[in-house]
């Protein structure tokens, strides 16, 4: 099984402190400073939270970019049914916004990046299909990837059908190699019966607030361990 080392991150969450954390934005709004305005305008907050922070972990634009969603953005698919409804036309560009690669996009169209991107929805195994999917790049040969994971609450109207979530966005560099600082993602075999992770879960993981994350669906947890020198 090839290694994986968490090379370095970035998060945005306004439901954490960051305590003094550099690599955790905790603003209410970030500020998409990464897209130019004319596409800012088309992103909501957890999209240019992403993109910032693409940008940061991508300077150069040349990574191979995995992102995962569980809802996307549910808000923004709501309205354009809601006006379905009322006989409004349908925006070719709002609909483009909706679809589960839309920040990907847009942060590709932004940053001139034409590696290979991936949008991914699981069913509450996000993070278990993104470090599968790294593990494949890695394995074929590429040095590192970033992996994203974000999402948002869902629409009101269909809470009551929905793990509660919160307003978060982590972005990881994961490689094979142990650069300087690195730490190594060790991966176990487990038996959990807790909820499906969150963007907000992997956040506490980063800052050392939890020892573990465990997916129930793949049966499969993570720890991070120091890389002995």
């Amino acid at each position: 099984m090839t290694d994986l080392y968490l090379q370095d991150w970035r998060a945005w969450t306004p439901h954490r402190e960051a305590d003094g954390e550099s690599r955790l934005d905790t603003r209410d709004k970030p500020a998409g400073k990464a897209i130019p305005s004319m596409l800012r305008r088309r992103l909501n907050l957890l999209g240019r939270a992403v993109c910032d922070m693409l940008s940061d972990l991508d300077p150069s634009a040349d990574a191979i970019v995995l992102h995962a969603s569980r809802h996307g953005d549910g808000e923004r698919t709501l309205e354009m049914l809601y006006g379905l409804t009322e006989g409004e036309p349908l925006s070719p560009a709002r609909f483009g916004l909706s679809v589960h690669n839309a920040t990907a996009g847009v942060y590709s169209i932004a940053s001139g990046n034409r590696r290979s991107q991936q949008a991914i929805a699981a069913s509450g195994g996000e993070w278990a299909a993104l470090i599968v999917e790294a593990r494949g790049y890695l394995a074929d040969g590429h040095s590192s990837v970033v992996v994203v994971f974000s999402d948002q609450p869902v629409p009101r109207r269909f809470a009551a059908y929905a793990p509660e979530s919160c307003l978060a966005a982590v972005a990881l560099r994961i490689g094979q190699a142990p650069a300087p600082d690195a730490r190594r993602l060790s991966e176990t075999s487990v038996t959990v019966e807790t909820p499906t992770l969150q963007p907000l879960d992997i956040i506490d993981w980063l800052m050392d607030k939890r020892a573990t994350v465990a997916c129930p669906m793949s049966r499969r947890g993570w720890q991070l361990a120091s890389v002995r020198p």
